[in-house]
């Protein structure tokens, strides 16, 4: 991914919803050959589609997410790219909006990418995994957990990152450790917000804890409504309170119970938990979450040592984030499935050597078989400090 062209930075200015980002090359020699019968392979490029939650730059995870691939993948294009193939990459902005993704997704398809590509958000994602599935179109590392992007198995939909069960049980499983024996869980109203809440009971069940309270939230949730869900939160008392979407209704939520002085311990998954550190500022210390990817500040695997590094020679004073980390991550995962499909790549055959495969990220490994896309199983936890910092 490289700058964006002058049409779509006029675009972004006007708050339109259609970004195309194209590596350097794009345009003049994929016309040459395209002559080749596979969507979006020639011999000298790969175009890959992507709908991605971006909100005109106003979504912090996407923007970021999105600049970490853009660093991974501009490396690989730069040492040759892949069999002798650049990798390009048409992005459009979905809005954080179901209807959009789909609509982008088919979009893309009909315009001959070779595959999706690292939606985030579950709604985008999962509404991108429709398509995919229809058109028979692979759809790698979708940036997001919800369980239907697993469940039932889903033979063109490959995720990267863990799902949120496997954050829900981390997080389970430290109160547990603390001596808490009480569960509550803040939820969006939705089809995936009751399967998470499945998830949770299950969980709950499983290490003998009782989910006491479950508090479903709409996107227009009010300022009245999270007075009343604290109410509900002072009634109820759950020992633990962690949540599934909207960082920023949960830091609202979370800042109305804190200085109402509930005891409840509030923690959270790894989507959004930069934003609510840094808002809810000093009312964030100790607070835990949990992460999908290696802290991007330390230096413990070699990927996040990869990171930081590409990072730094794009932009000597970078900041490090989660997003990035995870855009990083999942564009290298992307590269070493393109190589192990072989030069001779098509759809089919990309997606058959995936099964059965396991990759080292450098610290963190994803596994396919035939009957389940795990991806990784990676989930740690972090703790902000007095500072602000997150420590694992």
């Amino acid at each position: 991914m490289h700058k964006l062209l002058p049409a779509a930075r006029a675009a972004c200015r006007l708050g339109l919803h259609v970004v195309v980002i194209a590596l350097a090359g794009f345009g003049t020699a994929f016309a040459a050959d395209k002559a080749r019968a596979e969507p979006g392979v020639t011999d000298s490029e790969i175009l890959i589609g992507q709908s991605i939650t971006l909100q005109g730059g106003k979504n912090a995870y996407g923007v970021a997410a999105h600049h970490g691939m853009k660093l991974y993948i501009d490396q690989v294009n730069a040492a040759g790219g892949v069999h002798g193939r650049r990798i390009v990459v048409k992005t459009l902005d979905d809005d954080n909006r179901n209807a959009t993704a789909e609509a982008n997704a088919r979009k893309l398809v009909d315009e001959g990418v070779f595959m999706l590509f690292g939606s985030v958000e579950g709604g985008p994602s999962t509404a991108v995994m429709k398509v995919a599935a229809e058109r028979k179109v692979p759809f790698f590392g979708p940036m997001a957990g919800p369980p239907a992007l697993r469940r039932p198995h889903q033979e063109w939909v490959f995720p990267v990152r863990a799902e949120h069960r496997d954050e829900f049980r981390a997080l389970m499983e430290w109160g547990k450790s603390l001596g808490m024996k009480t569960v509550g869980f803040f939820h969006v109203d939705s089809a995936n917000g009751k399967e998470h809440l499945g998830n949770v009971n299950m969980i709950a069940k499983e290490l003998g804890l009782q989910v006491v309270l479950s508090v479903p939230f709409k996107p227009d949730t009010s300022d009245t409504d999270l007075e009343r869900f604290v109410g509900q939160i002072r009634d109820a008392k759950p020992d633990l309170l962690f949540n599934h979407g909207s960082a920023a209704l949960y830091e609202k939520l979370v800042s109305k119970a804190l200085r109402a002085g509930l005891r409840t311990r509030f923690v959270g998954v790894n989507s959004g938990s930069t934003q609510i550190a840094r808002s809810l500022g000093p009312l964030a210390q100790g607070m835990v979450f949990a992460q999908v990817v290696p802290s991007p500040w330390e230096r413990k695997r070699e990927i996040t040592r990869e990171y930081q590094e590409a990072a730094r020679r794009a932009d000597p004073k970078a900041e490090f984030s989660y997003g990035g980390m995870e855009g990083f991550l999942t564009a290298k995962a992307l590269v070493m499935a393109l190589r192990a499909a072989g030069k001779d790549l098509t759809r089919t055959s990309f997606a058959r050597s995936l099964r059965g495969s396991t990759f080292d990220l450098g610290g963190v490994k994803v596994q396919y078989t035939n009957t389940e896309h795990t991806g990784s199983r990676f989930v740690d936890l972090s703790m902000v400090d007095r500072n602000g910092r997150f420590i694992h």
